[in-house]
């Protein structure tokens, strides 16, 4: 996003650090959903529910591997124990970020339609608000 342009709230949105939180938010529901099959024990999704990675930790494998979702499944296990075989689990790349993008996107929707039912649209006033 181009800095003097970006709106806080929607700056956020877009920042990679939300990106890798959802992320995280999909593989963990992945996880969930692999538990309610009985593919995972409780005592594992409990551990991989508190699972986490640091952004940097993230961008210092990706300069070993230059493969951001591999970077970040890394920097995720690396939170976990023996429990992290389960991250990532019949998941492709694809999956995880066409998933967690939507949830961009309705976070993004969800900014928008807020503005637009806003007092400053109503008015009819022109002109960019921050």
């Amino acid at each position: 996003m181009i800095e003097r342009y970006s709106r806080p709230k929607m700056k956020k949105v877009w920042s990679e650090q939300n990106k890798f939180d959802l992320w995280l938010k999909v593989e963990i529901a992945a996880c969930e959903a692999w538990a309610e099959l009985g593919k995972i024990s409780k005592s594992d999704i409990a551990k991989i529910k508190k699972a986490s990675y640091s952004l940097d930790r993230v961008n210092e494998i990706l300069k070993i591997t230059h493969h951001d979702m591999t970077a970040f499944t890394t920097a995720v296990s690396e939170s976990l124990g023996p429990e992290s075989r389960f991250i990532h689990l019949g998941l492709t790349s694809s999956d995880v970020m066409d998933t967690a993008l939507s949830l961009q996107l309705k976070e993004a929707a969800a900014i928008l339609r807020e503005d637009i039912a806003g007092p400053y649209y109503r008015t009819g006033k022109q002109g960019y608000r921050t």
